[in-house]
């Protein structure tokens, strides 16, 4: 079987293909022919051979933690799922419930453990998640972190209610599924983008008010003059260049700021005297379990909602999806559909 691997030295040109025997699902474990990948913006901090800790520690990896698969074949004891079944493998492996911890959090696919980037995977029936079936593979690829990580921000922690304010950073993967998250649970909602084109987009998905920060680069006063001098509920914070200091300076008091990126990369310095000012409850996103996963598969089919897709090729293609992400051109999520 094919796939892909990448190493030293580092770089997207660097990714490839490679043949590999198929792998042979032992007991609890399940066999899945991948359909589906999509790519994040950790995909592109692995192929650098960093991560949010610093340097990986391995030499090579097959990439990527999003996607979606069909069970080929079930090992000796599998009673979570059947062959023929669509499923998510789980980014996180072995977390179940509860909040994150050490251990938890510890390793995940595609930058300690061999990711969804390959034709056939093996992996435990522990850490699947049943595809909502109201989602083609290519939608339901797009959940494991784009989805989880915006769900997560928005109801793992912040007190929000129908008729807050929510302010969403970016229009990528992430926010996108955030918008649609908020709308269905009553939320307002403001966007944030560079591009107007972006932003009228963003209308159409939901959005009830629009900032250009490259028209208002102090998008916090937007943000407290469109909530009456309040400032929205909840912020999304995208890990961008100051953004969070301007994060901090917009939210209410009081309110909720959830960093779920790092497009800005290390180093940012947030004054002190904003998160004294804001008294605001900040919490990093790393991740959720295995049964907050299926809570919003549940909410997914409820409401009906589907992924915003960019653009869709085929993994052939790898190193151009990732340049396009790399480029921020994108609307939503870059897929890479496995022939």
């Amino acid at each position: 079987m094919r796939s892909l691997m990448i190493s030293a030295p580092w770089g997207i040109e660097n990714i490839r293909f490679i043949d590999v025997p198929q792998p042979v699902p032992g007991p609890g474990e399940v066999r899945l022919r991948m359909k589906a990948v999509a790519i994040n913006y950790r995909d592109l901090l692995i192929a650098s051979g960093r991560h949010v800790n610093g340097a990986l520690a391995q030499q090579e990896i097959v990439p990527f933690g999003d996607g979606c698969g069909i069970v080929d074949a079930v090992g000796e004891g599998v009673t979570r799922v059947s062959v023929g079944d669509r499923v998510i493998p789980m980014l996180i492996p072995n977390w179940v419930s509860g909040p994150p911890t050490p251990e938890t959090v510890a390793k995940a696919l595609g930058k300690d453990f061999p990711g969804t980037g390959r034709e056939y995977m093996v992996v435990s029936e522990e850490n699947l998640v049943k595809a909502p079936e109201c989602l083609t593979d290519v939608e339901a690829a797009c959940l494991a972190i784009a989805g989880l990580t915006a769900w997560a921000a928005l109801f793992d922690g912040p007190k929000l209610v129908p008729g807050n304010v929510v302010l969403i950073q970016g229009t990528g993967g992430v926010s996108m599924f955030a918008l649609q998250f908020a709308k269905a649970a009553g939320l307002q909602t403001i966007i944030t983008s560079s591009s107007d084109e972006k932003l009228e987009r963003a209308r159409e998905y939901g959005a009830d008010h629009l900032i250009n920060y490259r028209m208002e680069k102090s998008w916090s006063g937007a943000g407290r003059r469109l909530t009456g001098g309040l400032g929205p509920d909840f912020i999304l914070d995208m890990g961008g260049e100051g953004t969070l200091e301007e994060s901090l300076r917009a939210v209410r008091m009081n309110g909720y700021i959830s960093v779920v990126g790092l497009v800005g990369g290390v180093g940012s310095v947030v004054n002190p005297t904003s998160m004294l000012a804001s008294c605001a409850h900040v919490k990093g996103v790393l991740g959720v379990s295995r049964n907050t996963f299926e809570d919003m598969c549940r909410a997914i089919s409820f409401h009906r909602i589907r992924p915003v897709i960019s653009e869709v090729m085929p993994w052939t293609e790898v190193r151009t999806a990732m340049e396009a992400l790399q480029s921020g051109a994108h609307f939503g999520k870059i897929v890479l559909e496995i022939q």
